[in-house]
């Protein structure tokens, strides 16, 4: 693997450095570093970040290679600036075995863009039933150390509790999809005053804000990690500060569409903004804003959910829940959170690589960008600002709520152990 000397670009949005990569590792990173027989990267102007982790995303294979694949997947996550995402476990067949969390895992060995980590699901079938195979996961090669039964709820809470005593064993995570399924029977977006004058079935924010107080506590008296997938509600945001204030050991992310959009869209009756859980409010979105910046949200994740076409261009009830996100997190960040003053770019990488990268274990990823480290690396224009035009996206669907809209900030360099995945925007 030659050399590469990134040259004037700014870390972590400070002063402008150059950064020698040999090999798969960042060798030096200072001023006026020779490019003696390095392959020589202009960065001026644009922000060097840690490669990108998402705690987050729907792969979908096996069983849904129409919506996407760990080929396809990873290449948007690439593109978007990724080196490694976290699968979730809602495949066919689910994920609740050794055998599948090993077959992903080899898949993204073999195919993927960015390093691929199975998440295991805490449920038999994600029926919420009987505990999975935790432990074999875990110990098998693909390592699991996030389980989620995400796109449901663990609502059992005796199961939910016995899940969290097993994780603890081996330092695991349940990550939690907050929904109380009595409550949100028949629910189509959020409950509020536009779903009263559409009349549309109300998702109430009590549905996810129970559930999170719920499983605080269960993981304060098991004395067990609990992490709150897709947080969007401000009454959310209270009960995760609360328990933070009291020492529990919960973490929580927030999706870069429930940073920036709001239930109003739904007047349009376009399924493409069809998500679950469902967009709020300017309250919500605004709370969330101030807890990711404040900390109160640990992590954005994108829950990057393809659908092929037919699966959302149809009636809005029929219409299936989910956006894809990998190729526009960062850029929907920035405009949220570093353009508004919220967040600086340190910040971001704190928000979308440390962090993610501490809560899911995953070794390599989230680290300084200094010498020894692995070149698990980002390049962003932060000054770009363009249309999102999904018909160029890697992903395998395009069911984005941006279409059309313009974005700031693009991504046009990603290394993935000193290997460039993405040059100039494109993939390699």
């Amino acid at each position: 693997m030659s050399k590469i000397l990134i040259r004037g670009a700014k870390v972590l949005g400070g002063e402008p450095q150059d950064v020698l990569i040999d090999g798969g590792t960042i060798a030096r990173v200072g001023s006026g570093l020779s490019a003696e027989g390095a392959e020589v990267v202009e960065a001026e102007g644009k922000v060097l970040l840690p490669g990108l982790v998402d705690l987050h995303t729907h792969l979908r294979e096996p069983g849904r290679e129409d919506s996407e694949t760990v080929l396809t997947g990873t290449r948007a996550a690439a593109s978007g600036g990724y080196t490694t995402v976290f699968a979730m476990a809602n495949t066919f067949p689910v994920a609740d075995t050794a055998g599948v969390v090993e077959q992903v895992w080899r898949l993204g060995k073999e195919h993927g863009y960015c390093d691929v980590q199975p998440i295991g699901a805490v449920t038999v079938g994600l029926e919420g039933r009987k505990l999975a195979e935790l432990g074999a996961m875990h110990e098998s090669a693909a390592g699991v150390t996030v389980f989620s039964d995400d796109g449901k709820c663990v609502h059992d809470a005796v199961i939910m509790r016995r899940a969290l005593e097993y994780v603890k064993a081996f330092g695991g995570v349940v990550a939690q999809h907050a929904q109380e399924p009595r409550l949100t029977e028949g629910a189509e977006m959020n409950e509020g005053i536009v779903s009263a004058e559409l009349g549309l079935g109300g998702w109430p924010a009590v549905a996810e804000e129970s559930i999170i107080a719920r499983d605080v506590l269960l993981a304060d008296h098991v004395g067990s990690r609990v992490h709150i997938c897709h947080l969007s509600t401000a009454g959310s945001v209270e009960i995760v500060r609360w328990a933070k204030s009291r020492g529990i050991a919960v973490t929580a992310e927030v999706t870069p569409h429930h940073l920036l959009l709001t239930d109003e869209l739904v007047r349009t009756y376009n399924p493409v903004y069809k998500v679950n859980p469902p967009l709020r409010t300017e309250r919500d979105v605004m709370a969330l804003r101030e807890a990711l910046a404040d900390g109160t949200i640990d992590i954005v994740a994108t829950d990057h959910a393809p659908h092929p076409h037919e699966d959302k261009d149809c009636e809005w009830a029929a219409a299936a829940m989910g956006m894809v996100g990998l190729e526009t997190a960062l850029s929907v960040v920035q405009e949220t959170m570093v353009d508004t003053g919220l967040l600086d770019w340190a910040g971001v990488a704190d928000r979308m690589s440390v962090k993610p990268a501490q809560i899911g274990r995953a070794t390599g990823h989230g680290r300084p960008v200094s010498a020894g480290e692995p070149a698990n690396l980002t390049l962003v224009d932060t000054a770009y600002r363009g249309l999102v035009e999904p018909a160029g996206f890697a992903s395998r669907s395009r069911n984005t709520p941006y279409e059309g809209r313009e974005l700031p900030g693009r991504v046009t360099h990603t290394w993935l152990r000193g290997k460039a995945t993405l040059v100039d925007g494109k993939l390699t």
